[in-house]
């Protein structure tokens, strides 16, 4: 008895070790055990499995010799970390890109005939041990046994342009032409070139996006994509591009816009030359969407939560870099425009049911806020971690804006990080807040989804609790904890 007591607390001691050692590590989004990360790739489903593959160091925590980690999920929400997918291998890195399932065998890689897993990803070529110096082309690698090994073609590059920067194909199925779609960026052009194949390794350019909206730094990360219009059978087209630098918050940022596909070219709605934001925020970018979802089920985004403007100084140890929750899309008429509306996916993690939202609870939380602005016209509330950090949320009806204020939220983290971020409130839409409170994040989906804004927090303590902006302020709020 008194051995295995012993062996109790020593569980309990390291246990309570580790979790004081990674105090900003999240509960309720993925991040790795260790290493740097950035963008996620290749998201698929594919027998019973959510896989998600990400931009990967496996050296060390500061970006380089990029690779794709490997993880896989039966809800989205708890993930198995497996080894490395695709290594970087004979000078080349291994960029963003994308995973199809052939289950035609279209491309003859698909070992007798059976299903198999296709990546499509940027290649990066140093040219002389000079990193300034440098070309990018797409390539393929496959796996025949549901993504746990992987063989590169060897007939790479399947495509070529000898050019610096040529990057992050999305690959889907393009079912009015029979054949393969991928939109990729050249990035300093401000243009998505859309590219068709019968079979991934023979590609035709068959039109071009852009420029067009925000081209103040370079466009990455593009995604092309079909999204179901709430409360009819219709369905608008959405073509997102990240923007890097000259997001909307300073750093990295993305912008969408939406339009028709008509299997050749994407074009945007007469009513829709304004691009909307996935996120207001500072911290969500190149997000894409899930390929191979089952049959109706919405799309599903997934972006990582950071900014490149301060990505590789965050406090976070052996590991940087996370993923935002993923989310459900759907389109929504509103105010004559179409807008992204944007669900995360959370709900089967709700724990017990806060009887008092005020009542400090150790994170990670979810808090549903209706609120009633005062006589200024302010409605909002604070999540408030301890007498002098807390991120304040809210809604400024004079100003038109909604806003996530985190400049009181953090340790020292690096300049530029102790910011407001505002969006553009809907006026026919109430005032309505879901914010999800993890370890060092503060992810908010405003107005029934439609606004949706994402920032990174460092905050001295763990607990938090909810309470009304301004002493006239009315609200009524729910609240949960979550379950790892």
């Amino acid at each position: 008895m008194n051995a295995l007591l012993a062996l109790l607390i020593v569980f309990v001691l390291q246990g309570v070790g580790f979790a004081q050692s990674e105090p900003y590590r999240p509960q309720v989004h993925f991040s790795p055990r260790e290493h740097w990360t950035n963008d996620p790739n290749g998201l698929v489903y594919f027998e019973g499995e959510y896989h998600l593959f990400y931009q990967y160091n496996p050296q060390g925590d500061v970006w380089g010799h990029m690779s794709w980690g490997h993880a896989v999920s039966k809800d989205l929400l708890h993930w198995q970390e497996l080894p490395v997918a695709l290594p970087e291998h004979g000078g080349e890195m291994i960029f963003t890109g994308s995973v199809v399932v052939d289950e035609r065998n279209s491309s003859g890689l698909c070992a007798g005939g059976t299903p198999c897993m296709v990546a499509v990803y940027t290649g990066h070529h140093i040219i002389g041990g000079d990193s300034k110096r440098y070309t990018q082309d797409q390539n393929l690698a496959v796996s025949q046994d549901r993504g746990r090994t992987w063989s590169f073609y060897k007939g790479n590059p399947v495509l070529d342009l000898h050019m610096k920067e040529f990057r992050d194909p999305s690959v889907t199925w393009n079912e009015p032409r029979k054949a393969w779609l991928m939109a990729v960026a050249l990035p300093d052009d401000h243009v998505v070139a859309m590219y068709s194949s019968p079979d991934l390794k023979k590609w035709e350019k068959i039109s071009s996006f852009g420029p067009a909206g925000d081209v103040a730094g370079q466009w990455e990360c593009p995604d092309l994509l079909k999204v179901p219009v709430e409360g009819s059978a219709e369905s608008v087209w959405a073509l997102k591009v990240g923007l890097n630098p000259g997001g909307l918050q300073g750093g990295s940022g993305e912008q969408y816009f939406i339009g028709t596909f008509d299997g050749t070219s994407f074009k945007r709605l007469p009513s829709q030359q304004e691009n909307g934001w996935t996120d207001w925020g500072k911290d969500s970018y190149c997000a894409i969407s899930y390929n191979h979802l089952p049959a109706g089920e919405k799309p599903v985004l997934l972006g990582w939560m950071s900014n490149w403007e301060y990505a590789a100084e965050v406090p976070t140890k052996p590991w940087r870099g996370q993923m935002t929750l993923p989310r459900r899309l759907s389109a929504r008429l509103v105010e004559g425009k179409y807008v992204l509306v944007q669900q995360p996916v959370v709900e089967a993690l709700h724990g017990a049911e806060l009887k008092d939202a005020s009542a400090a609870v150790a994170t990670p939380v979810e808090y549903r806020v209706s609120l009633q602005p005062d006589k200024a016209g302010s409605a909002g509330v604070r999540v408030r971690y301890d007498a002098t950090h807390w991120v304040d949320v809210g809604f400024d009806v004079k100003r038109g804006v909604m806003f996530v204020d985190r400049s009181h939220s953090s340790v020292p983290v690096a300049k530029g990080f102790a910011v407001r971020t505002e969006a553009k409130m809907l006026r026919s839409l109430p005032l309505d807040l879901d914010v999800i409170v993890d370890a060092s994040s503060v992810e908010v989906f405003a107005q029934q989804g439609a606004i949706a804004m994402t920032n990174l927090v460092y905050p001295p303590s763990g607990q938090v609790a909810l309470e009304p902006l301004g002493a006239e302020v009315k609200m009524r709020a729910r609240g949960w904890t979550l379950r790892k």
